[in-house]
């Protein structure tokens, strides 16, 4: 067995986003324009985490930084929405999902985030089951969410 290096985590670098979108290309039927990575690279760099071995990158989240209504009572708040989160398959079922959540939210919360919230296709029961962990709750339902049709829970947590 040959030992894997340590994954390291930072700030999503501009550039950066041609291995980020080839991770969101293999992982994700839903791929962004470049536009949208950079944007959010820009504007949301301390909650835009990549994760690398050996200086290869193999996994990211992207999170925007949202005000809105608080999925748990009736008041506003600064919000962060974690739009993507992808990790190359052979590097899965490492902690690195797991990691890259909590270093994107830690970073939220500097840009004054109380709470979280996400959209994971209902089928996705692995991904579903790493929210839970990191204490994310279902919601609701967005009907029809996905181009191809498939609806999305709507997961919300506290941090």
């Amino acid at each position: 067995m040959v030992e894997q290096s340590p994954i390291r985590l930072r700030s999503c670098r501009p550039d950066d986003l041609d291995d980020v979108m080839h991770v969101n290309e293999v992982c994700l039927p839903e791929n962004y324009p470049r536009s949208f990575f950079a944007e959010h690279v820009m504007n949301y760099p301390k909650a835009f985490i990549v994760a690398e071995v050996d200086g290869k990158i193999v996994g990211y989240v992207m999170t925007r930084i949202e005000k809105g209504f608080s999925a748990f009572g009736f008041k506003w708040v600064t919000k962060a929405h974690i739009i993507s989160l992808a990790v190359l398959p052979q590097y899965r079922k490492q902690g690195i999902g797991s990691a890259l959540m909590r270093k994107a939210l830690e970073g939220a919360k500097e840009y004054g985030a109380t709470e979280s919230y996400l959209e994971v296709r209902v089928t996705n029961v692995e991904a579903i089951n790493l929210y839970k962990r990191l204490s994310y709750e279902v919601k609701g339902v967005n009907a029809d969410y996905y181009s191809d049709g498939e609806d999305a829970y709507v997961m919300a947590a506290r941090i």
